[in-house]
């Protein structure tokens, strides 16, 4: 043998030194692993979170089982069609498929620390992913459908001024099965709550706490979970991903599973749009839109949403929304299709912004209606739990310095955001 050969010549000694040393750092890296899993709720080393798989990624781990791909199937029909948490109760699966999978998986949810209830419907799930950071989710229920707001990171790392998520720093992006878990559990507590066997949740979109496409490698199997019609069987219409201007990932995205895009503009230039959305920088406008007219020759829609916050003094003059419509036209040109969405502010006392007046949110959408475009107002939904756009932060333990950073680019709470002479201070 070669191994022999080798160890009984001169090298022999520094093999025998360079194996031992090889064999502790594995078992230094194992004991680290399993510590972690613990912490994390794991009971076994070995245990492998079937939530955070996709189907053809579970057909693969059934294959190393010696199963075939009808029984993988069959099991994540279980688990997201059915919100199956335990092996025992798919009763169409052999017991020995059964008795194999509690040996090497489980259907971990997260832990709910809490949950709220606002008058007006909407629920809000605190979620613990561990390490001291919590999660949030929302159920935001109307006439026609069910939406679900998904979280993509534990904090955010692109600091919009006017995002409650944003001034609590980032501490890590989520896994996959940490974003579909917010799912499965509010799919199957509400269904139970309702007393329902159909889909209660229509729509998902994904703008919760963080950048989703900071976090594409994770995002993309959950999406396909999402869109499998043996999971929960969403179009591509009823899939949002928001963004504040990840261009790259945004071509990524436009050809690995195309859903509804949502952009987050909140400016109609570079000099006030640095400011409040710091990604700016590094993607300017002219950039992001000519990457969302793009990504439109592949979506689901015939347009791409806007969304567009209402900060009073700050970006909600008509000199502005006359600009918007000149930067609208002007991109149109080149096969940009837009519907603006208007969101009025949800005020948190970090932010030193206030929200403008409806009069005023009207009067800027009525120029951009004259204009011919495509325009909304959200209703606001959830405020009175803290649930509505831009309110959401959970608890996050900070890796990023985040209120450093602030103080030292001048951007706290009390401080202008940029004064220029399109959009004077009342």
């Amino acid at each position: 043998m070669e191994a022999e050969r080798l160890a009984a010549g001169p090298l022999g000694p520094r093999l025998h030194c360079a194996g031992l040393f090889y064999a502790a750092a594995s078992c230094f890296f194992d004991d680290r692993r399993y510590a972690w899993r613990l912490r994390n709720g794991c009971p076994c080393p070995m245990s492998t979170n079937l939530l955070g798989l996709d189907l053809d990624a579970l057909a693969d781990f059934c294959d190393r089982l010696g199963e075939k791909r009808f029984r993988a199937t069959q099991l994540f029909r279980w688990i997201h069609q059915r919100g199956a948490g335990d092996f025992a109760a798919m009763t169409d699966l052999a017991k020995s498929l059964r008795e194999k999978l509690a040996g090497v998986a489980q259907i971990r949810a997260l832990p709910v620390v809490s949950t709220q209830r606002s008058a007006d419907g909407t629920i809000k799930w605190l979620f613990d992913v561990g390490d001291g950071n919590l999660i949030e989710s929302v159920f935001i229920p109307e006439t026609d459908r069910g939406t679900l707001c998904v979280s993509s990171q534990a904090g955010c790392a692109v600091g919009c001024r006017f995002c409650s998520t944003g001034h609590q720093g980032f501490s890590r992006n989520l896994h996959t099965a940490e974003i579909l878990a917010q799912l499965w559990y509010a799919e199957h507590t509400l269904r139970r709550e309702l007393g329902r066997q159909d889909r209660v949740i229509t729509n998902v979109v994904m703008m919760g706490m963080g950048e989703p496409l900071q976090n594409y490698d994770q995002l993309l199997p959950a999406l396909r979970v999402m869109l499998d019609d043996h999971g929960y069987g969403l179009s591509r219409r009823r899939v949002t991903v928001s963004t504040s201007g990840v261009v790259p990932m945004m071509e990524r995205l436009s050809h690995d599973l195309p859903v509804a895009l949502a952009v987050s503009l909140h400016a109609p230039n570079d000099a006030l749009r640095d400011h409040l959305v710091p990604l700016n920088r590094k993607y300017p406008i002219d950039e992001l839109l000519a990457a969302s007219a793009a990504y439109q020759v592949h979506a689901p829609r015939d347009f791409i949403t806007f969304e567009y916050c209402m900060l009073e003094g700050v970006n909600d003059q008509i000199e502005q929304a006359q600009e918007l419509v000149a930067l609208m036209r002007r991109h149109a040109a080149g096969g940009l299709s837009a519907k603006l969405n208007l969101i009025p502010f949800n005020p948190f006392t970090a932010s030193g912004l206030r929200r403008s007046s409806a009069a005023q949110v009207q009067a800027f959408a009525n120029v951009l209606l004259d204009a011919g475009m495509v325009t909304t107002v959200r209703k606001t939904r959830g405020d009175d739990i803290d649930a509505a756009c831009g309110q959401l932060a959970g608890d996050v333990k900070d890796r990023t310095d985040v209120q450093h950073r602030r103080a030292r680019q001048g951007l706290l709470a009390g401080v202008p955001v940029v004064q220029v002479a399109s959009s004077p201070a009342r």
